[in-house]
């Protein structure tokens, strides 16, 4: 193999000279549909050859002639590239890729999109640099890098900047500079992913215009700030690009509350209607210590409680049946030792759908996307109902066992679990909407 690779070396060395000869005698006797020696080789030894060779060497080959360049071209080469010499998942890259890459407003149909090169985006992708990704969320921010499958850090929300009288302006100034600060990285030097919290969710003028506001005022403080480009995409838009799909309904359990949101081609269907259940993380971990506190079980903070709810608390199939099983379950929080639950384990996620058990008058989790899709079929927007068939989880609190799988009365489909992009830094479903210069580009 090492003399195979050599020889084409010499190859390469050689037709470099004979293609200067030749440019200054009009081509005359040099046949460009030939590869030399090189055609007594299977075409799959020489497809083999070239994926050892690696992509910048075989780069160089197809700058040899029209031969080596169709052959170098072979989508399958850069396809075999993208999933070995890239971390990204190769079923990412390809619905980024097709479904992504034209921007908003999404294509309805993807038989419309170009014939993709995949030598293109391979190059395209190496010369990205990583991307920043801030997750505005209501409870708390996180930040971190794209290129990662975790958060660096968190912080407060930008509307704990400042005080309420503060400008937006100077609020998100004070905001973003905080977390560029924390994360030691220059504003200049990497484009950024913002997720926006879900907000008036109406289809008012009023609602509309709010905002509008909001994300002019993010775009105006990053481009001041001198950052390359800015992709500003709402939360339960993001969570679907995560689950590869442009369509669905997104059940996005938040901060304080849940929203169930209908999306087509990309775009919020607010004419539809988004549903709104005044339940979230924070009611969640609200139940579970008013639980602990009726058993006598001893914590000093809420940060405990939250640890326990997202280690040993889970939904039950059968909420009934569960109270006749063993669900006893240890988890050591950090400095107060070991805890122990019980019962409490299934009944705090238990409130998703039943929120009386809470105190809360709203409708639960499976009525609340019943609805939606009642509404979804009613509206009648495409000849094909399919779109909002999939329903997608997202949110930390999404995360809790048994709820993707859980089948209630009033549900005649399963829930998907798949987490929040922002969480999981899943870059590659963005980042082919971010360009190298000073773009815009907001869904």
């Amino acid at each position: 193999m090492a003399t195979l690779l050599k020889k084409v070396w010499e190859s390469v060395s050689t037709r470099s000279v004979l293609s200067l000869e030749m440019s200054s005698s009009d081509h005359r006797g040099f046949d460009e549909s030939s590869l030399g020696e090189f055609d007594r080789i299977p075409m799959d030894i020489l497809m083999n050859i070239l994926k050892l060779s690696g992509p910048k060497s075989a780069a160089k080959m197809g700058m040899l002639c029209k031969s080596w360049r169709s052959l170098v071209s072979d989508n399958g080469l850069w396809v075999f590239f993208l999933q070995n010499q890239l971390v990204e998942p190769w079923d990412s890259i390809l619905f980024g890729e097709t479904k992504l890459a034209l921007g908003y407003p999404l294509e309805s149909f993807s038989s419309q999109m170009m014939p993709l090169s995949f030598m293109e985006v391979y190059s395209k992708r190496v010369a990205l640099p990583g991307s920043v990704i801030i997750d505005g969320g209501s409870g708390y921010c996180k930040f971190g890098w794209s290129k990662y499958d975790c958060p660096s850090g968190r912080s407060a929300t930008f509307l704990e900047f400042g005080n309420i009288e503060s400008p937006m302006y100077s609020r998100l100034r004070h905001f973003f500079a905080t977390i560029y600060g924390r994360m030691r990285v220059k504003t200049s030097l990497h484009p950024v992913v913002v997720s926006v919290p879900l907000c008036h969710y109406d289809d008012t003028e009023s609602a509309k215009a709010s905002r509008q506001q909001l994300k002019e005022a993010i775009h105006s403080v990053l481009f001041d700030m001198n950052v390359p480009s800015v992709c500003a995409v709402n939360q339960a838009t993001l969570a679907l690009y995560a689950a590869r799909r442009t369509s669905g309904i997104v059940v996005n359990i938040g901060f304080q509350v849940t929203s169930i949101v209908p999306i087509l081609h990309g775009k919020v269907m607010r004419k539809v209607g988004v549903e709104v259940v005044g339940l979230g993380a924070l009611k969640l971990t609200g139940h579970l210590r008013e639980l602990m506190q009726q058993n006598n079980i001893r914590f000093e903070s809420m940060y405990t409680v939250r640890a326990l709810k997202e280690n040993l608390c889970y939904v039950a199939q059968d909420y009934e049946a569960e109270f006749s099983k063993d669900t006893r379950a240890s988890s050591e929080a950090n400095g107060e030792g070991w805890f122990t639950l019980s019962k409490e384990r299934f009944q705090t996620g238990e409130i998703l759908f039943r929120p009386s058990m809470a105190g809360v008058r709203a409708m639960g989790l499976h009525e609340a996307v019943a609805l939606c899709v009642d509404h979804c079929h009613a509206a009648e927007l495409t000849c094909d109902d399919s779109w909002f068939k999939t329903v997608v989880l997202s949110g930390g609190s999404a995360c809790l066992p048994g709820l993707a799988g859980c089948r209630r009365n009033c549900m005649g489909f399963f829930l998907l679990p798949y987490p929040m992009v922002s969480e999981s830094f899943l870059h590659h479903m963005v980042q082919t909407q971010l360009g190298l210069g000073r773009g815009l580009l907001a869904i």
